[in-house]
């Protein structure tokens, strides 16, 4: 089964979206939420982390998430919310194109970060790749 697409208003208000919510299972079943920095890609959303880290362990011991993006105010509130799940991506060519969208996307914050233009060995690049995908407010019919 293929992952669904973004619909063009919901790929279009990830796209302006700097900052997303994630959130995971921890090893006792418990949510955990964090703010993440995302690649929105027709159809799917790309983050980094450090490898190591909680968030990553419970990635990888239970790939399914929530990714949350919301605008607005009481009674004009947008959003997008993905149901998926996780997949590591290796290094490769694709991981190399992604890392450059991710250094102009968040230059230059991002770039200074890392201490230069490349990911640290220690960061992870994963994949939520969608199962379920819901949309509100955004002049969708």
């Amino acid at each position: 089964m293929s992952a669904p697409a973004f619909s063009p208003a919901a790929r279009a208000f990830l796209d302006e979206k700097e900052v997303v919510t994630l959130a995971a299972l921890q090893s006792d079943g418990s949510p955990l939420a964090m703010a993440m920095w995302l690649l929105p890609e027709p159809d799917s959303i790309v983050m980094i982390s450090v490898d190591g880290l909680g968030k990553v362990r419970n990635l990888r011991r239970d790939p399914r998430v929530c990714v949350l993006a919301e605008a607005g105010t009481r009674g004009n509130v947008r959003g997008v919310a993905v149901q998926g799940r996780v997949e590591f991506l290796p290094d490769g060519e694709e991981r190399r194109r992604l890392v450059d969208r991710f250094l102009k996307r968040y230059d230059p914050d991002l770039a200074r970060l890392w201490g230069g233009p490349s990911m640290p060995a220690n960061r992870v690049m994963f994949r939520v790749v969608p199962r379920r995908m819901r949309s509100w407010g955004l002049g969708e019919s």
